[in-house]
């Protein structure tokens, strides 16, 4: 692992980014539990910390590497939660504008379904990325410890970007909860939401140029007094 200076919380921020090209360097087990184990401070309510999280390496994740596409191509998707949510008005132009911006850095044309799609399944290859993190809520929890998932997770990735690794948290994962709860031995009793893929970013591949874009704090940020 690479040291680097400490950063402000407000630098490590703005430069965390969504990665989608990862180096081959990989971290050894005790790296990553002593890299990650601040994140177990984040908040949950009642200090109930409800969150599981499976990383896989090595032989494991090159199986996943292996399956997770033959599966997914396949149809043999499973959810442990639903995905029903559809984006309207500005969210879903949000959606659009941040697609348009990750397609361009790639050079792949709006019509070119092909590249998107090819584009879309490195999601199951997890970008090549040397690590993968899957994040799981306990069974009989919902909406409120999920909001303690996010917390957690968002630890987990400020930690990464703070140690110079980069990451790429991706519902798309949560597509295939029985393949990957089969393939890591996962307790039924935990309920995949979705996965993060992580490394040392490869700083020269055109998807990780890509940089989207964030609406002003006085947009969405209302102070009351």
């Amino acid at each position: 692992m690479t040291s680097t200076a400490p950063l402000a919380l407000s630098d490590i921020l703005e430069n965390r980014r969504s990665c989608r090209a990862f180096l081959p360097k990989s971290l050894s087990d005790d790296e990553l539990r002593k890299l990650l184990a601040p994140s177990l401070r984040a908040p949950s309510n009642c200090n109930t910390q409800p969150w599981y999280l499976h990383i896989a390496s090595g032989d494991v994740l090159e199986r996943l590497r292996k399956r997770l596409p033959e599966d997914f191509a396949a149809g043999r998707m499973t959810l442990d939660f639903p995905y029903d949510g559809k984006y309207v008005d500005i969210f879903k132009d949000r959606q659009y504008a941040s697609a348009q911006a990750l397609y361009g850095a790639m050079g792949i044309a709006r019509d070119d379904r092909d590249a998107r799609q090819a584009a879309f399944m490195r999601n199951f290859t997890f970008f090549d990325a040397p690590h993968v993190g899957f994040f799981y809520l306990p069974e009989g929890f919902s909406e409120r410890e999920a909001c303690d998932l996010g917390m957690f997770s968002q630890s987990v990735m400020l930690l990464l970007e703070a140690a110079g690794l980069a990451s790429c948290p991706q519902t798309a994962l949560g597509f295939l909860s029985d393949s990957i709860r089969e393939e890591l031995s996962v307790p039924q009793n935990q309920r995949l939401m979705f996965g993060l893929s992580f490394g040392y970013p490869d700083l020269e591949a055109p998807a990780n140029r890509c940089t989207t874009d964030r609406d002003e704090a006085n947009e969405l940020i209302a102070l009351h007094r």
